[in-house]
């Protein structure tokens, strides 16, 4: 409980700085101009690869589709799911498969390409008798152009089982890569 306060905090203070950046900045410069922009819906599919901070774990891999939808040239709403799958190296313990389901905020900041991500959502454990739902954070940065985006992203798991110590812990933190391919709809 200790770490999700300390997650929310820094979460608070990032949005909190980023709202007091955008505000400073004339408003058009940021939101874009929308008069002439086509406000539309996007799709991209992706692999994941990460790096999972428990010591139980060895990595992390999976895919995922992203549905975006454009508020203007450089704000966007996201919707992502997939699966993601967390490799166990130790012999008798299975790995923990789960479906993430993913509501995000995606904001340019640099040139039209580079941006901030920020999503929020459900994991459905789906594998090898976990039965758990987390709650997931996910801030990322990334690069974008009109068909490839490569983000990185911080993941935390809140309810999923750390399997270490006494009482199998819960809450599990991963750094991840995603590559993916998107087109306009």
């Amino acid at each position: 409980m200790k770490r999700l306060k300390s997650m929310a905090a820094i979460a608070v203070l990032s949005l909190t700085v980023f709202t007091t950046n955008v505000n400073a900045q004339e408003k058009e410069s940021i939101i874009g101009d929308t008069k002439n922009y086509d406000q539309g819906f996007r799709l991209g599919f992706g692999v994941n690869a990460g790096y999972v901070f428990e010591d139980a774990y060895d990595f992390a891999l999976g895919a995922d589709a992203r549905l975006q939808y454009d508020l203007s040239k450089r704000t966007s709403l996201t919707l992502t799911t997939g699966f993601t799958n967390l490799f166990v190296g130790e012999e008798g313990i299975k790995d923990l498969g789960f479906i993430p389901v993913k509501a995000g905020f995606k904001a340019f900041v640099w040139e039209d390409q580079f941006y901030v991500l920020g999503e929020v959502g459900a994991g459905f454990a789906v594998t090898n008798g976990y039965d758990d739902t987390t709650l997931i954070l996910s801030p990322g940065i990334g690069y974008a152009n009109k068909y490839f985006d490569a983000s990185l992203r911080y993941e935390y798991y809140n309810d999923f089982p750390t399997l270490q110590g006494p009482g199998n812990n819960e809450g599990i933190g991963q750094l991840s890569l995603r590559l993916a391919y998107g087109f306009t709809l």
